[in-house]
């Protein structure tokens, strides 16, 4: 019996979440053994494939699946996490950066309690946090790759930089619109009564 087209395990877009997640410890490694050029690599296959795998979802016949729509989002967390926290421990962006990324996506965590007791799991979300983790990812291997002495990869860093900032100031402000979403939610939204 063929299984329902939102309960389907094999499929391209999952086996990209996967392969992303499987390349998180090895773009560690090699950002600890000094193989710039490789961890870079890696994080660019990582946001090409993000972008592919939600294509593909979107525009092939049986590649949506319930599992892409939880594991998607989770790797893209995961990668928010350990990527910048991994380029402040080998110094190439500021302890500040992460920690700010990091505090925005702790307040958010936070009202997860306060969306199930109204009977949901998440928001949707924003073009604009779609669009600052776009930018943050981009930034990320464009700011590593900018750590050479020569005049081509300094002007990769300013560029990084630039992607960095401005992702930066749309993932807070997704952050406030994120927040704005929830108080609507519990402006109309009754709290469930357990049983």
């Amino acid at each position: 019996m063929e299984p329902e087209p939102g309960d389907r395990v094999l499929t391209i877009p999952n086996a990209l979440s996967v392969l992303r997640l499987v390349l998180v410890p090895v773009f560690i490694y090699l950002l600890m053994v000094h193989a710039d050029g490789w961890a870079v690599g890696v994080l660019m296959f990582s946001g090409f494939s993000d972008w592919a795998d939600g294509k593909i979802a979107r525009m092939v016949d049986n590649q949506s699946s319930r599992l892409g729509a939880l594991l998607d989002p989770a790797v893209d967390r995961i990668y928010m996490v350990v990527v910048p926290v991994a380029l402040a421990v080998v110094h190439v962006v500021p302890w500040w950066f992460v920690v700010v990324l990091l505090a925005r996506d702790v307040v958010l965590a936070l009202t997860l309690p306060v969306l199930r007791s109204r009977g949901l799991t998440a928001l949707t979300v924003t073009y604009v946090g779609k669009a600052a983790t776009f930018a943050l990812m981009s930034g990320f291997p464009l700011v590593l790759l900018g750590q050479w002495e020569a005049l081509w990869s300094r002007v990769i860093l300013a560029i990084g930089w630039a992607f960095l900032g401005w992702g930066m100031a749309m993932y807070l402000w997704s952050g406030v619109l994120y927040l704005l979403q929830v108080r609507l939610v519990v402006a109309q939204l009754p709290r469930r009564t357990p049983g």
